[in-house]
């Protein structure tokens, strides 16, 4: 294992979006998930960090005016870069806090990267709702749906958001969810995430006998988070030009969640998704208590951002994109998440504003250090 000098770091990029563009279809009706090769990204050294202060406001949802030709024009990132953006803070829930630096290497392959985005078009002032034209949002209702997969894999952030379930112990949702870029936000030192649960009318458990336990409607049911990880590329101290495209987090629980959970995986061109669509499900503000579900079509895409006209609200921003694809290896059908719903953009487009929301995408660099905050264990990261 070497690391990365500047330059090759470069064409190490490069490489990967070609090795992105693969057609993944072993046959016409079978959308496949490609196979990638991925980097590895290692921690190298930890330092400890004061307290924060947990001053900041919970933000339901975040916006940007740079879009996708703003993103597309900027250069690649250095190498140093790059560690620098995906080096990471961890909060405890006693309140203590380090950050880590990280390495970035090959292991007999090449692999990807994560691209930094300068901001360059002007803001519009945003729509209060994030609606396009009629609401295509479903609310999904009944035990028989919401406890099963995939939706039992969204859950309930006490700051607000929406995450989603993608290990026995862990939740992938949006970094601002959490820290507004300069500190953490009210509450996060007492983080919960919220399981729905069916409430029964005479606080029976329906075991044996249906009829003295009928669910009256649904409940969340709390779990505590031990640690949260940030990537620093979302810390505005850092890299304050870069947008959304480390707007992600990485919660892990005090104890199992015991459900069924959604693996990460390495988002795909927008071309080679089923459909060209993309999937996912939130706890929206304007339907409290209700899980809303929705797909879309991809409008466009930059190597880190998903350009899309999902309808949602604020408390959907953490929800995991995901799409279903064939599994070449296990020969089975498999969801993936790809993604994570950030928040919204204004577009200059040809000089017409134009409004997207916006989904950060899971690159090959962004895969192995979420996979790593997971298994703990590059090589258990080797696949995407």
């Amino acid at each position: 294992m070497a690391g990365i000098p500047g330059l090759l770091f470069l064409l190490f990029l490069l490489l990967l979006c070609a090795v992105g563009q693969v057609s993944p279809y072993s046959a016409p009706w079978k959308p496949t998930w490609p196979a990638y090769r991925l980097p590895v990204v290692l921690p190298q050294s930890t330092l400890n960090l004061a307290k924060p202060d947990f001053g900041a406001e919970a933000k339901l949802e975040v916006s940007s005016s740079c879009g996708p030709q703003c993103h597309k024009g900027t250069p690649l990132p250095t190498y140093e870069e790059a560690k620098q953006y995906l080096s990471y803070e961890t909060l405890y829930a006693n309140g203590s806090r380090t950050e880590t630096q990280v390495g970035i290497y090959i292991l007999s392959s090449s692999g990807g990267g994560a691209q930094h985005r300068d901001s360059g078009s002007s803001g519009k002032s945003r729509r209060k709702r994030q609606i396009y034209g009629y609401d295509s949002r479903f609310s999904i209702f009944g035990k028989d749906f919401l406890l099963n997969y995939p939706f039992s894999t969204s859950v309930k952030l006490s700051t607000g958001c929406t995450g989603t379930l993608v290990a026995e112990k862990h939740v992938l949702t949006a970094a601002h969810c959490i820290h507004d870029g300069k500190t953490y936000v009210k509450g996060t030192q007492k983080l919960r995430v919220g399981f729905l649960k069916p409430k029964f009318k005479d606080g029976g458990r329906g075991a044996n006998d249906s009829t003295s336990a009928v669910p009256e409607k649904m409940k969340f049911q709390w779990i505590r988070v031990k640690r949260t990880h940030v990537p620093k590329g979302w810390i505005k101290g850092n890299a304050n030009d870069i947008g959304m495209d480390y707007d992600y987090a990485l919660l892990e629980l005090k104890k199992p969640h015991k459900r069924k959970f959604m693996k990460i995986g390495v988002s795909p061109p927008a071309k080679q998704l089923p459909g060209g669509r993309i999937h996912f499900s939130g706890y929206d503000n304007d339907r409290p208590g209700n899980l809303v579900y929705r797909f879309c079509d991809v409008k466009d895409e930059t190597y880190d951002l998903l350009y899309q006209q999902c309808d949602a609200q604020p408390g959907a921003s953490g929800s995991g994109v995901y799409v279903r694809m064939w599994k070449r290896q296990q020969q089975k059908w498999e969801r993936k998440i790809i993604g994570i719903f950030s928040g919204h953009q204004w577009v200059d487009m040809n000089g017409s504003p134009q409004d997207f929301n916006v989904a950060v995408r899971i690159t090959p660099l962004k895969y192995a250090q979420i996979c790593y905050w997971i298994k703990g264990n590059y090589l258990d990261c080797r696949e995407g």
